[in-house]
């Protein structure tokens, strides 16, 4: 069994990731399931995200994070 080495504490991570440009800027912001994972977990992160009023999209290994409130609309 591999054990798992976090890289920081959660509340430096998630501060980290939502003052990152993009997320500042209403952009998109990408992180891979296995890293949500480690350095916060699963259920942190969609509470975090949800308090923002962010989208939250998981597809294949990936969460997607669009950065702002306003709709969305999928296309294909």
């Amino acid at each position: 069994m591999q054990t798992v080495t976090r890289h920081s504490t959660p509340d430096i991570w998630l501060d980290q990731m939502f003052s990152a440009q993009a997320a500042r800027k209403g952009g998109v912001v990408r992180r891979s399931l296995a890293w949500v994972e480690r350095e916060v977990g699963r259920d942190r992160f969609i509470h975090e995200v949800r308090i923002r009023g962010f989208h939250l999209i998981e597809t294949a290994d990936q969460f997607l994070v669009v950065c702002h409130n306003g709709s969305i609309r999928i296309l294909f």
